[in-house]
């Protein structure tokens, strides 16, 4: 298991913030993540519950909440949270993004395409060129070529975003493929990456 002391060490001092403090909303969010860096879905999303229970101002922020709808095909509500987010965050595209992959799993990818919501100035040169795939108006090797110049990062990023588009797709050799590349060959400090680990175990591509 990836890191799994530090996961479990993390998980141990979350939980002993909130024994102590049990109306702060950033100590279930924190533990939230680490729950759901663990894989543990549902407990991340009762963790994120929780933190908008205290503080429902929380609610728009909460990116995290989303991508656990999604691994608990909360379809719906994943694509609801995303939207939500995108009011406080409009030139974000991996929130654009997650939305197209939850109404892609939910309705269709034809209706996913339809309902893609517009991003013109993310800064992140290789996410501008993700969305370009997901709306249509590059190829994959655009992607990775982006990916290739910008380093681990870039490198990281693309093969995660061409994984997940091959998933919805259902390519899921493809799929298999480049999410795998993204984990076991592009290592960075990020969530996403953790969010790449876990796909791999949900999926047993490990």
């Amino acid at each position: 298991m990836f890191f799994s002391n530090s996961l479990e060490n993390q998980l141990q001092r979350w939980n002993e913030t909130i024994r102590n403090q049990p109306k702060n909303p950033n100590a279930y969010i924190r533990r939230g993540m680490v729950n759901f860096q663990m894989a543990k879905i549902d407990e991340s999303i009762q963790d994120f519950d929780m933190a908008e229970q205290l503080d429902e101002r929380i609610k728009t922020y909460l990116w995290q909440r989303g991508l656990s709808y999604y691994y608990a095909e909360r379809f719906a509500e994943g694509a609801e949270q995303f939207e939500i987010d995108l009011t406080v965050n409009a030139q974000d595209v991996e929130e654009t993004v997650w939305r197209y992959l939850c109404i892609a799993r939910s309705l269709g990818v034809e209706e996913a395409r339809n309902s893609l919501l517009t991003v013109k100035n993310d800064p992140r040169r290789i996410m501008q060129r993700v969305y370009d795939l997901y709306s249509g108006n590059c190829t994959p090797d655009d992607v990775l070529t982006v990916g290739q110049s910008e380093g681990i990062k870039g490198n990281f990023y693309s093969h995660l975003y061409l994984g997940l588009y091959y998933e919805v797709e259902n390519n899921i050799g493809l799929a298999q493929e480049y999410i795998v590349k993204a984990a076991d060959n592009y290592k960075i400090d990020d969530y996403m990456w953790y969010l790449a680990q876990v796909h791999k175990i949900l999926r047993g591509w490990i």
